[in-house]
């Protein structure tokens, strides 16, 4: 979204040498992301005004002109133009060498520079208003139309961007960033959080005066909980004609395209406060305002020429007969404001976000209006809204005159009050803020803050209504406001303490991570990742009843309302989607399933459904034979790679998405634990996959057993030589070599079993075990007398345990 730093400026008086750099980098870390700045005036680099002295049919070209022009130099410049318009005394744009413009207003920027055309020098170019970005702000009738800028009182040679007053910077405001912030979709929202941010004072908006209003208007609201608000304002005296070049100018630095008076102003108000307004030929409406559900077979015209087939979904304007507007996002072409109006219903509504967002889906239709409505906009809004609207129609049409107002409000919304403990903030700010500290930085927010008189310890904040629509309701999103203003740049990083600990095995984390390996390394599939929440279509096409699957509360669309069960459905979407873009692929995706039941993974208070972990894979392509048997080979080679249990194959139990003769269970330690099959072909109708082949693998991975292996050990290299000894030692026949190596074993580096010898040399009850160590030193090279030390001490220990002679050997 754009917004313009002048109109800022008009409701808070920022510092004076504050660069947009600086503005960008505060407003970036404090409320929301700047994508860019761009000052308008950059683009119109070396354009200037200059006036035509004279005009002289080119001698060599029927549709092109001489024009001698003043451009502000000591002498007039020839300048060959082709415009249709021209005229001596003719205030025109001129764009002079070294100035970048668009021929025709198409492609991109070119540079003008002194050329020849048929045979006469031009200097620079005159130019239309769509070859210098301005064709909305001066819209012709014909690309050769020139610019005419008669009406501007500027001596020539000006440049351009200063006689149009477009020396603005523009702000490119992330979109995404200001979600959940609808108080943000108009300039005096984001003036209100600059002057929060910089400690300046917010100039208060205009408000209107209806006490004395002669009468009220009938409005009649048939759907409260969608529209719980809902303020008709009836003007009469009003002239249809364009709007001055100042609200003009302010409608297009921000994107929109100037249209006439009365439309505009109900522009300007959505810019100003962020609240959509309507406005209705009074002529057109019958009787009175309805808010209600569109009815079977109603259809609608919109402003921009669609046509609509409604839904009893939809909510819509309508007089006593007809629909005349898609309730919050575009009004209907036969009762808004037309060339004859003289009389107008200004309409100010509260709508439901989420019926504007349906709606708007449904039938297409992104505009201005219905992405404000989508967002929350409070109903207090509307008072501010009509006040800036109440004050431009008189500004602008000085005879119109209020004759009617009507604020009909069924339902009053409370907004949030929530109690915080200073303790609370501390501990997680960590620092020491007491209560005016706290206050000093909520209040320039629009925050109420009080005490609690039951506890000094906890204040009561009081969420302001352009914040109570969602944004603000639990006293952490009241401790991120605290966070955000202070500056998330000032807090210091203070790093967590943790203690190493011995790291767990965790067997069945490692199989999983070795089933990926597998798959993807060696078996070249591809990981996919897909939502939790599944498509009816999809949950029919694999048999899966959705009653017996969870339901989420509040769906991402009614469509897709049910968590996985199996993760067969989401594996047939994903081949449906990839096969517009390739005839054959091997997909797979290891993940979670839920099903009905209470789980506490890591807490009492944490309650999720229950989940097992599954993988599924696909092999997709032409051959039915070859892609089952490659599928089959993929589950048949991994335990092997994997180590786990060996897995084999029966027919025991078909389910309803696999072939009639082409499917095999999967078999571990004599439990079923999955599928192989290929889908069959009612299956493959229902998801939209055809004119190929498909098998499919769906693996219970919990029921995989992990082997179990050695625990292998670190151990480091040594840093210095070491040294070998070779012992062969006479013990009793019945010394086994673990005896003798549970004794060694802490004395040395490393240690190695030779041989053992029984023979003639070797009395009978006795054997010869041979064996060699490896000693040294982490600080120093061992001398002969050390060496010497450490083995008698090795000798030592083994006479002392196991007896016997002990005969020694060195290597």
């Amino acid at each position: 979204m754009k917004f313009s730093y002048n109109w800022i400026r008009e409701y808070v008086e920022l510092p004076a040498n504050l660069s947009m750099k600086q503005l960008s980098y505060d407003l970036t870390m404090r409320t929301v992301e700047v994508e860019n700045t761009e000052n308008l005036a950059d683009a119109l680099d070396q354009i200037v005004i200059g006036r035509i002295d004279s005009l002289e049919s080119h001698p060599q070209a029927d549709r092109l002109t001489v024009c001698k022009v003043d451009v502000g130099l000591p002498e007039t410049v020839v300048i060959v133009c082709g415009g249709i318009n021209l005229a001596v005394d003719m205030k025109v744009a001129v764009a002079l060498p070294g100035s970048m413009v668009r021929w025709h207003g198409e492609g991109d920027p070119v540079q003008v520079k002194k050329t020849v055309l048929r045979g006469i020098e031009s200097y620079g170019m005159i130019c239309a208003s769509s070859e210098i970005g301005l064709h909305d702000l001066f819209p012709g009738s014909d690309d050769r139309e020139i610019m005419d800028l008669t009406s501007f009182e500027s001596p020539s040679g000006t440049a351009l961007a200063e006689v149009l007053l477009l020396d603005d910077q523009i702000l490119e405001i992330d979109n995404k960033s200001m979600t959940n912030r609808p108080d943000l979709w108009g300039h005096y929202g984001l003036a209100r959080e600059l002057s929060a941010i910089y400690n300046k004072q917010l100039k208060p908006l205009p408000t209107a005066v209806v006490a004395h209003t002669p009468s009220g208007f009938p409005v009649e609201i048939d759907e409260t909980d969608r529209c719980n608000r809902y303020i008709a304002a009836v003007y009469s005296g009003l002239k249809y004609e364009p709007s001055p070049y100042w609200l003009q100018l302010k409608l297009w630095k921000v994107g929109l395209r100037p249209i006439n008076n009365l439309v505009d102003i109900t522009n300007y108000v959505m810019l100003v406060t962020g609240q959509p307004t309507h406005g209705f030929d009074k002529g057109h409406v019958d009787e009175r305002i309805v808010v209600r559900n569109a009815r079977s077979g109603e259809k609608l015209e919109m402003l921009d020429g669609s046509k609509l087939e409604l839904s009893e979904d939809d909510l819509v304007i309508c007089d006593a007969n007809k629909p005349m507007a898609l309730a919050g996002i575009m009004g209907g072409k036969a009762d808004s404001i037309l060339p004859e109006t003289s009389e107008m219903i200004l309409e100010l509504a509260k709508f439901d976000p989420t019926t504007t967002r349906r709606s708007a889906q449904r039938h297409g239709m992104r505009t201005e209006a219905g992405v404000r409505n989508e967002k929350g906009v409070d109903a207090e809004r509307m008072d501010q809204a009509f006040g800036v609207a109440d004050q431009l129609i008189r500004e602008l049409i000085p005879g119109a005159k209020l004759t009617a107002y009507e604020d009909c409000r069924p339902i009053h919304v409370t907004y949030p009050e929530i109690k915080v403990p200073l303790s609370f903030l501390n501990v997680r700010l960590g620092r020491e803020l007491d209560f005016n500290a706290v206050a000093a930085t909520l209040k320039p927010l629009g925050f109420g803050v009080a005490g609690n008189s039951e506890d000094e310890s906890v204040l009561n904040i009081r969420v302001p209504s352009w914040r109570g629509t969602g944004d603000i309701d639990l006293p952490d999103d009241i401790l991120e406001e605290v966070a955000r203003m202070i500056g998330y740049e000032n807090f210091d990083f203070i790093p967590p303490q943790i203690t190493l600990e011995r790291a767990i095995r965790q067997r069945r984390i490692e199989t999983e991570r070795a089933i990926k390996e597998y798959l993807a390394f060696r078996a070249g599939f591809q990981e996919i990742f897909t939502y939790p929440w599944i498509a009816d279509q999809y949950l029919k096409a694999a048999a899966i009843d959705p009653a017996k699957c969870l339901r989420l509360a509040t769906p991402p669309s009614p469509e897709t309302s049910h968590l996985r069960s199996s993760l067969v459905p989401g594996m047939l979407e994903a081949i449906a989607r990839n096969l517009r873009y390739y005839d054959s692929m091997k997909i797979y995706e290891l993940t979670q399933v839920y099903e009905p039941g209470i789980s506490n993974p890591s807490e009492e208070a944490e309650t999720l459904p229950l989940m097992r972990r599954k993988l599924a894979a696909a092999v997709v392509g032409k051959d039915p034979v070859k892609v089952f048997r490659e599928a089959k080979g993929v589950i048949e080679l991994m335990p092997r790679i994997v180590q786990t249990e060996a897995l084999n194959f029966i027919q025991k139990d078909k389910p309803d998405w696999a072939d009639q003769k082409v499917w095999l269970n999967i078999v571990s330690c004599d439990r079923v634990i999955g599928t192989i099959a290929l889908l069959s072909a009612q299956t493959m109708h229902s998801a939209d996959i055809r004119k190929t082949m498909a098998a499919v693998i769906e693996l219970d991975v919990e029921e995989l057993e992990p082997l179990p292996s050695r625990e292998n050990k670190y151990r480091p290299l040594p840093q210095l030589p070491l040294v070998e000894q070779d012992f062969s030692i006479l013990v009793d026949r019945n010394v086994k070599w673990r005896e003798i190596e549970d004794l060694i074993s802490g004395m040395v580096r490393s240690y190695a079993f030779i041989e053992e010898y029984t023979g003639k040399q070797v009395p009978n009850d006795k054997k010869s075990v041979m064996f060699r160590v490896w000693i040294g030193s982490d600080t120093k090279t061992l001398t002969a007398e050390e060496i010497d030390a450490e083995s008698q001490r090795i000798l030592k220990k083994i006479r002392k345990k196991l007896g016997g002679e002990i005969r020694q050997s060195n290597s």
